[in-house]
């Protein structure tokens, strides 16, 4: 196991192309992170450059107390499990999973334990002399893991492994990948671009766009706290409503709506008011603000309800429960304090940033229209 130290990483291709830029990630051994963003943000280069695949145009990748930025991929002491399972067809499982080990001359006995150790700690044991084309998609995935298993890496490298199968098998799969890392212990990279997987898996995330970092926290951290609209629209399914809104004084505007929030006196201008769906409801509590919504679609969700509508002239969706009464033009409440900010640069508006303490101050907000 080991920790690893991404400093001042660029990736530059011929044209003075920036594919990554300036990226600066500290991984604690045993840590569990996963890269995520949309594609051709960055992320998949990024992990090959970790992983030796890809050359290193500034800064320095360090594996444990060892730069390795001029180590050969198979010195780094890494294992990398890819998106195409990348498993030989004419070789059983076993020696698959044997593979790596017979080329570093590992003793035959302890290539055998290693295999063994591995088939029963993923159930492929049956599959042993199987070839590749006799396996469904999930068990040739665990043959891959398999493999990065027995060589007993001190880093895993995971690059959208899980994308070839179907959802209910990416639900499994994406469950025993994280259970078999934690009883492990190995310090870990997973790349995605589906952030319901990154949420699910991640120590940390590690939110990536045009080749930057655009937030790094934990799930909940980066959910409840996103830095960016980019973020905030790319963490959260259903996305979190942006609305677009005008500031003056404790007053923002939206498309006719006045928020009243005591605290935000030094925000001027426009602002980006952002709701995740989920913190709608029918009934308010003392406190709440309401919010006329023109109602246009509803997706039945079994558990509950989408519905989709208009504030203004802008889209907002909510999450409300399945007995939820839906009318055309209904009322929704919101806690001021579930409210999330964003100025014109699309960064989060944050407590100290308008000189306020935000948590205080929009717990006093007193409702400003009956509901509809």
């Amino acid at each position: 196991m080991a920790s690893i130290d991404i400093s001042k990483v660029s990736k530059v291709y011929d044209g003075g192309v920036r594919a990554v830029k300036d990226i600066d990630i500290s991984i604690a051994d045993g840590e569990f992170i996963v890269l995520v963003g949309p594609s051709g943000c960055g992320k998949s280069t990024l992990l090959r450059m970790v992983a030796g695949l890809e050359s290193i145009s500034e800064g320095t990748v360090s594996i444990g107390d060892r730069v390795v930025n001029r180590i050969d991929p198979a010195d780094r002491d890494i294992a990398m499990v890819f998106q195409n399972y990348a498993l030989y067809p004419h070789m059983s499982v076993y020696d698959n999973l044997a593979y790596g080990l017979k080329n570093r001359k590992t003793p035959k006995s302890e290539i055998h334990a290693r295999v063994q150790e591995a088939a029963k700690m993923l159930e492929i044991e049956k599959y042993l002399d199987r070839k590749p084309r006799a396996l469904s998609g999930g068990q040739r995935q665990r043959v891959a893991m398999g493999r990065a298993i027995v060589r007993k890496p001190a880093v895993f490298l995971f690059d959208e492994p899980l994308s070839n199968l179907d959802a209910k098998l990416r639900v499994t799969m994406r469950g025993e990948i994280r259970k078999l890392q934690r009883r492990l212990g190995t310090t870990a990279i997973y790349v995605t671009h589906d952030q319901l997987e990154a949420m699910t898996l991640a120590d940390r995330l590690v939110v990536l766009n045009g080749g930057q970092i655009e937030q790094i926290g934990t799930p909940l951290q980066v959910y409840h706290r996103p830095a960016s609209t980019f973020v905030a629209g790319f963490i959260g399914s259903p996305a979190m409503n942006l609305l677009n809104g005008h500031a003056h004084g404790s007053t923002v505007s939206v498309d006719g709506v006045e928020l009243s929030l005591p605290g935000l006196e030094g925000l001027e201008g426009e602002v980006t008011v952002g709701i995740r769906a989920e913190d709608l409801m029918i009934d308010a509590a003392p406190g709440n603000i309401m919010l006329p919504l023109e109602v246009d679609l509803v997706e039945e969700l079994g558990a509950s309800r989408l519905v989709h509508g208009l504030l203004g002239g802008q889209p907002l969706a909510a999450v409300l429960p399945i007995d939820a009464e839906i009318t055309g033009r209904m009322g929704l409440a919101v806690d001021p304090a579930r409210l999330h900010f964003f100025g014109k640069d699309g960064r989060r508006i944050d407590r100290g940033d308008a000189s306020v303490d935000m948590s205080r101050a929009v717990r006093s907000t007193q409702p400003l229209m009956p509901a509809l």
